[in-house]
């Protein structure tokens, strides 16, 4: 388990905060007799519209159109990367009808914000899928290419304002990363949080940055509809059905998956893992789960239990290396 590192303050006052709402959601589901099978509360740790929310309520219609669980609830506890819903999260008790998302993101979060819980915290279910970041201008941006902008970032690195997710998130480091493949030091990175993809589109809608870094399918629609263009996708390999060039492609040697995934509490029992984990394995083979991966060009990577906490524990260690090789 990730040694415990004092929390900072703001994060306490919020999670205080916080907590009795949650709890407002439902109260204390195994007490009631829920199963399951019966009901499930997935959090997603961050506003609606970001990626989290996205993949939370593709489960929730995927486990309800097949007749997984009877009565599936999405709560948002958004803030920090999605670390003050997890704080939360693991104060729920060993209660089995609870899930939450996560991903690479929230591993980045919890290093920066140095939070006192981690994701070794919870008791890993499965993997779900991966997804791609991509960078984003508004229709009237004076830039059309990647490189446009690289010129111009290059020239003044402070002076153009990036705005993405929470603090040392997958947007932060794609961010990060690109600048030090461009040869700009990341310590001069402009970078705006915000706490979702939504907020992120409206900041850029509203000129209040130059860039955006999200999952792409927070931006698909405004991209479609010709409002935003796309600079580049952060896959290894251009995506069948995605016209933007990656980053590779343009001489920029960094690619970065944004994977997804859920956890249940600490403290349930072996059984009831195997239960959620039976569960969610169910739910990937529907095909509601096969449309919401085709339609939102997400890669099948499914991987649960103790495979999954294997997974978690390298992918940290890989995160905190790039965090500190970028001195974020």
């Amino acid at each position: 388990m990730r040694k415990k590192r004092p929390a900072l303050a703001a994060l306490g006052v919020v999670i205080t905060l916080v907590l009795a709402g949650f709890a407002a959601v439902d109260a204390s589901s195994s007490a009631s007799g829920a199963t399951p099978r019966s009901k499930l509360i997935v959090m997603a740790p961050a506003a609606p519209g970001g990626g989290w929310d996205l993949a939370s309520r593709e489960l929730q219609q995927a486990l309800r159109a097949g007749s997984i669980v009877n009565n599936v609830q999405v709560v948002n506890v958004p803030g920090a990367g999605g670390t003050i819903g997890l704080a939360q999260f693991v104060e729920v008790g060993a209660d089995p009808t609870r899930l939450m998302m996560t991903g690479t993101v929230m591993e980045g979060a919890i290093t920066v914000n140095n939070s006192p819980v981690a994701l070794e915290d919870t008791t890993p279910i499965a993997r779900l899928a991966e997804d791609y970041e991509v960078l984003i201008v508004p229709a009237d941006s004076p830039y059309h290419t990647l490189e446009d902008f690289l010129a111009a970032w290059r020239e003044n690195p402070h002076g153009h304002a990036i705005g993405g997710g929470g603090l040392g998130g997958t947007d932060h480091l794609l961010a990060g990363l690109t600048a030090r493949e461009a040869g700009i030091d990341p310590a001069d990175l402009n970078y705006i949080a915000f706490a979702g993809g939504g907020e992120v589109l409206t900041a850029l809608l509203s000129h209040t940055v130059e860039v955006g870094v999200s999952g792409y399918n927070d931006f698909r629609d405004q991209i479609e509809a010709g409002n935003l263009r796309a600079l580049a996708i952060s896959a290894d390999a251009p995506v069948p059905g995605i016209d933007t060039p990656t980053l590779i492609e343009q001489g920029i040697d960094v690619a970065l998956p944004n994977w997804r995934g859920l956890v249940a509490p600490p403290g349930i029992t072996e059984a009831q893992r195997e239960e959620l984990i039976a569960i969610v394995t169910e739910m990937t083979r529907t095909p509601e789960w096969a449309d919401a991966l085709d339609r939102n060009k997400w890669v099948d990577s499914l991987l649960t239990g103790d495979a999954f906490a294997d997974f978690i524990q390298e992918d940290q260690a890989r995160v905190d290396t790039v965090i500190e090789e970028l001195g974020l």
